[in-house]
């Protein structure tokens, strides 16, 4: 391993860095979510009805989780994460829970009807909020072992947002505000984490 066993990483400094990503793509989903015919978002979809218009699949309701079972199998399979799995587990329920409220709040407030008419909840897409904050929690475990990691977990947190958007059930506007409340709420669990769980059974190892 290339962390020592008992080791607890620091808490980070803030960085306005951080903020860059998901303030872009909240901004763009904003800008994106206009209501005329000719808008972002109703121009998307009425490509995707044009060329698609019967797709449907469920592979994304699994792969929003997928990115949390690769940290954990890759940790148990012996390549090992970042933070030990106490903290990490803490961070992770943390990051969720902030990502979760904030896009169910957002539905509640908004009450948009999704483009297949089937229910007022679109905004934004709680599936691309799940797998954004998923695949933030991979990439911070596993970004220093792995430099290409980032292009993977985000480029499979990509995915579910484009097939949410392909099987007609949100706008491009409600995928890209989910992923960024999703990649901001996991960083701000990690940057705002402590580290106490574990600390004194970690500190005692080293007398």
């Amino acid at each position: 391993s290339i962390y020592p066993v008992d080791s607890i990483p620091q808490r980070k400094n803030y960085s306005l860095h951080s903020f860059y990503t998901p303030a872009t793509l909240i901004l763009a989903g904003v800008i994106a979510n206009g209501h005329s015919e000719e808008s972002i978002k109703n121009e998307v979809r009425e490509e995707r009805n044009n060329f698609i218009p019967r797709f449907h699949t469920h592979i994304d309701d699994y792969l929003q989780f997928s990115p949390i079972a690769v940290a954990y199998g890759l940790d148990a399979l012996g390549i090992h994460a970042k933070t030990d799995i106490m903290n990490r587990t803490v961070i992770l329920v943390k990051g969720e829970a902030m990502a979760l409220t904030t896009a169910n709040l957002l539905k509640k407030a908004t009450h948009t009807l999704r483009p297949d008419g089937s229910s007022y909840n679109s905004f934004p897409s709680g599936h691309t909020t799940q797998a954004f904050a998923a695949a933030t929690f991979l990439n911070e475990e596993y970004h220093d072992r792995y430099p290409w990691m980032p292009y993977a977990s985000y480029t499979l947190a990509s995915s579910v947002g484009l097939l949410r958007v392909a099987n007609n059930r949100h706008y491009i506007s409600d995928v890209l505000v989910g992923a960024g409340i999703g990649y901001l709420s996991m960083k701000l669990a990690y940057l705002t984490h402590q580290y106490k769980w574990g600390s004194v059974k970690r500190n005692h190892k080293r007398h």
